[in-house]
């Protein structure tokens, strides 16, 4: 969602609910920043904290002294007590493991605190937190700075000091870096910036920090003595504002059983929450190692240099029920149990080891679900890799199609917003539609998130289409959205306008509002501004409903037939030229699905229609030309973004602006990570979009939202260009099978899943999951490649050898996209399902199997591309149309033919 009304509301929202500062700290001391500070060096650090806390002031690669992992330009406005800063500690404690917990924080109270003397001379600084802390705190607290190789380690050493036990039941370590990026200009958020993202697998688990430009050293925070991840929790007291520029804080957590107890006893979490016991006069050590990794890339070969179990899954642990899922593990100790919760939700095989020895597992989900796998090995050391398992594919959309268009299906005839009929904003929680809300798109079938469910029913048809559903979609079209959302005479039209609802009580009946809603925000537009068409966000979502409706006219038999396929691809295009014309200023962002405009000119021109692909490649180069002027060609309304990079990138590549292609992948790969876990496997960051898309509203990372979806379009589209780069498969994969995650059981798909540990949990209303979709629909795709480790790999498939033979049985739900990576062979059906396709590694051929036809498909409509310059593959069996379509009359029974 975008909107810079949506960024000054966002700040205003960003004053975070626990600001207020602990009785602890009712002082509000400060940081004695004119102490000055220590700086230390290694190799690869230089390290600066302060003489009076002892916390970092500055944490600087070698190889760029001048970068800052930390915020340190920030500390000047940070100073003051409640602001947590690299090298705090907080824990929950409590006596004879019973009674209420005692929470204490060194970030509470900033009095000086007493450096001690070190006998070791790895030991770079030694302080005593005693200061910090009450005086009859039965703990003491001595912290350390030291050098570990060329590496930097925080160690913190808790002495039970009272005579009692005492139980842990809550210790963390704030990881405070420089993810603040307020009042920059995005060149400079760019090269001063971080974004990092955790890997909450215990003893296995990392956080990886890195550059949002996408270059340059990675930091790395690995677990050090025995200090597991066990949890990720977001720092809602740190006072820093949080919103648009500012996601907040995390704190990286040991012990989370006082939080499970409390805050957090409504959410089932990532891993069992614990607490430990300590003797009187005994001693925990904990800490953290921060080693440097020297590319995205390279993190998990850095991980295994620094003896760290790496963990790689295939397709990814967004698992379907009919995959045949694979799990490489590699540490060198030898596995001593491994332990699936739910009991049976995973089903794991052993096969044999690789040349390298990476342990092989096959994985099968058998119950739906979340399901975590724990990894005992020899030296007691803890892995845990969390799955999502779903139904298989075609299933997943299968249901969430009935839903949208029977739960979410809005068919009031009477209604004074003239909504009627559409798939409305649907409220899961409360099991009804969203006919009211203060933020008139929700309810207006406008912006994001409103449109977002009528999208997502006309995207479901591109991959699985319905006639029962097509029918009560054409109908939206014809009656709501055209003439309706879309203005279809006079001059406006082919505007898109905002929402249809708006608040305007005294142009309306009587009880039209309901009172127990808050109209008396911004948000809340009247008549004139719910019917402008100035927003190009807007453009796209109707866009893309024309460009289905097109597809669905032209390929199949029967399926839209209120108008003619030329009608629908007229007016996609004309809602293109549109956009840029009414809508001009945002039309100078990248669009958050306007990879749609490309494949509107991609049919345009097969259909040879060149006069009006001339006039739209002509206007969408010249927003391109535009992008290439600058170093970051990403902006949108807001600070910075993680949306237009999908559009982009797909018109930088088309007119041949390479750098700015591969600038633009880069920063998607700063924020979208290949992670051992589903919820943050190929999840682009989305941190605000809860507060103008979702029901539960706040700042708060994102599972899944619709930029997985979206972003995964450039990362396959590069890999399908780059087939020997794994990392980029793996990342985009995770992205698109993330956007199936969060579908619930019955088929409703939430905004995204939230991932404060107080919730994890889908949001409550369907708000703007529809973008997402759409990126899944455009991208679903199976992929056949070889790993020089791991051997043949199939993503979206079950894959078999036979000799020289590697076979792929398809499992996506539209099984319409295969990619062959040793030939770089882009095999798309514009009708049509693959059933299976086959690869003879001598004699290159390529056997391809059809599923049998159906009342709405006759033939099958088959495209070839190769990615490797001068290769030309053919196909002489069938014909091809004046739209490079191979045309394949379908049969009762499977179709067989190979390729020459």
């Amino acid at each position: 969602m975008k909107h810079i009304f949506f960024f000054l509301i966002g700040l205003g929202l960003a004053l975070n609910a626990g600001a207020i500062l602990s009785k602890q700290a009712a002082d509000l001391d400060s940081i004695d920043v004119d102490m000055g500070s220590l700086k230390f060096s290694t190799s690869v650090f230089n390290l600066e904290i302060l003489k009076s806390s002892h916390t970092v002031a500055g944490l600087h690669p070698v190889s760029e002294p001048g970068f800052d992992f930390t915020p340190g330009e920030w500390l000047p406005y940070r100073k003051k007590a409640g602001y947590y800063h690299l090298g705090d500690i907080n824990f929950r404690i409590r006596t004879n493991g019973s009674g209420d917990w005692e929470s204490y924080s060194s970030a509470a109270s900033r009095k000086n605190v007493s450096e001690i003397t070190a006998d070791n001379a790895n030991i770079l600084a030694a302080s005593d937190l005693s200061e910090l802390f009450p005086e009859d705190a039965p703990v003491k607290v001595t912290r350390y700075w030291e050098k570990d190789g060329e590496n930097l380690v925080l160690r913190f050493d808790i002495k039970n000091v009272s005579n009692k036990d005492i139980e842990i039941g809550a210790l963390g370590i704030p990881v405070i870096f420089n993810n603040n990026h307020s009042r920059k200009s995005l060149d400079e958020a760019h090269a001063e910036n971080v974004f990092y993202d955790p890997y909450i697998g215990m003893d296995a688990g990392y956080l990886q920090v890195i550059r949002l430009k996408g270059t340059g050293q990675v930091l790395l925070v690995l677990p050090y003595n025995d200090s597991p991840f066990e949890a990720y929790n977001p720092l809602l007291d740190d006072p820093t504002r949080r919103g648009i520029t500012f996601e907040g804080f995390h704190e990286w957590m040991i012990h989370s059983k006082a939080y499970a107890e409390n805050e957090w006893k409504e959410a089932e979490q990532w891993n069992t929450p614990t607490s430990e016991i300590l003797k009187p006069g005994k001693t925990r050590t904990v800490g953290l190692k921060f080693v440097l990794s020297d590319s995205i890339h390279n993190i998990e070969n850095t991980l295994i240099e620094n003896d760290r179990p790496v963990a790689v899954g295939v397709p990814g642990y967004v698992l379907p029920q009919d995959v045949n899922g694979e799990l490489f593990l590699k540490y060198d100790q030898k596995i001593k149990k491994m332990e699936v919760e739910p009991e049976g939700a995973l089903e794991l095989t052993k096969q044999n080891a690789t040349e390298n020895n990476w342990q092989k597992y096959t994985v099968q989900g058998k119950l739906w679900g979340r399901a975590r796998l724990t990894i005992t090995y020899k030296n007691g050391l803890q892995q845990t890799i969390n799955y999502k398992v779903i139904k298989p594919e075609k299933q997943v959309v299968a249901d969430n199609g009935h839903f949208l268009t029977t739960e979410q299906w809005f068919d009031e005839p009477n209604d004074l917003f003239d909504r009627s009929p559409s798939v409305i904003t649907y409220d899961y929680e409360e099991k009804k539609p969203v006919t009211q809300d203060s933020r008139a798109w929700i309810c207006g079938l406008g912006d994001e998130g409103g449109s977002g469910s009528w999208l997502n029913a006309i995207m479901k048809q591109l991959v699985e289409p319905d006639p029962a559903e097509i029918a009560k979609l054409e109908d939206f079209v014809q009656q709501t959205m055209w003439g309706g959302i879309q203005y279809n005479e006079g001059p406006l039209k082919y505007g898109v306008r905002k929402s249809m609802f708006y608040y305007e009580p005294d142009s309306m009946p009587a009880g039209t509002y309901s009172k127990d809603i808050n109209y008396k925000t911004w948000a809340a537009w009247n008549k004139e501004h719910a019917m402008s068409v100035e927003r190009s966000y807007n453009y796209p979502h109707v866009a893309a409903a024309h460009w289905v409706m097109y597809r669905l006219a032209r390929n199949y038999e029967g399926l839209a037939k209120q108008q003619s396929w030329d009608w629908y691809l007229l007016n996609a295009y004309q809602t293109s030229m549109a956009m840029m014309e009414l809508a001009p200023y945002y039309a100078q962002f990248g669009q958050m699905e306007g990879s749609v405009f490309v494949h509107i000119l991609d049919d345009l021109k097969a259909e040879g229609m060149w006069e009006y692909a001339r006039k739209l490649e002509e206007k969408m180069k010249g927003r391109t030309e535009h992008w290439a002027s600058l170093n970051y060609p990403f902006g949108s309304e807001m600070p910075w973004d993680s949306t237009g990079q999908e559009e982009v990138y797909m018109w930088s590549e088309y007119f041949g602006h390479q750098d700015k292609a591969e600038t633009t992948l880069r920063a998607i790969l700063a924020y979208m990570p290949t992670i051992p876990h589903w919820a943050y496997n190929g999840n682009a960051r989305r941190y605000w979009d809860f507060l103008y898309g979702g029901k539960l509203s706040r700042v708060e990372r994102q599972i899944h939202h619709y930029g997985s979806g979206l972003n995964a379009i450039p990362v396959l589209e590069e890999y399908r260009n780059m087939p020997d780069d794994l990392y980029l498969l793996r990342v985009g994969y995770g992205g698109l099978m993330g956007t199936l995650s969060n579908i619930t059981e019955d088929g409703f798909a939430p905004a995204a899943f939230h991932s404060f540990p107080s919730t994890l949990k889908n949001d409550g209303i369907s708000g703007d999951y529809g973008p997402g979709f759409y990126g899944y629909a455009v991208n679903s795709s199976s992929y056949l490649t070889k790993h020089d480790e791991f051997g043949w790999l199939a993503f979206g498939g079950n894959l078999s050898e036979d000799d020289d033979v590697v076979k792929v049985e398809l499992t996506t739900a539209a099984k319409s996209r295969f990619y062959l990576a040793p030939l770089k062979l882009w095999l798309t059906l514009d009708a049509g399902k693959f059933k299976s396709v086959a690869y003879n590694t001598s004699s290159g051929e390529v056997s391809i199997e059809l599923d049998a036809a159906n009342d709405f498909t006759p033939k099958a409509y088959l495209r070839l591309k190769s990615y490797e310059k001068d290769t030309k593959i053919a196909l002489s069996k069938y014909p091809m149309n004046k739209r490079g379509q191979y045309e394949i009359p379908l049969e009762n029974e499977t179709v067989k033919f190979g390729l020459n």
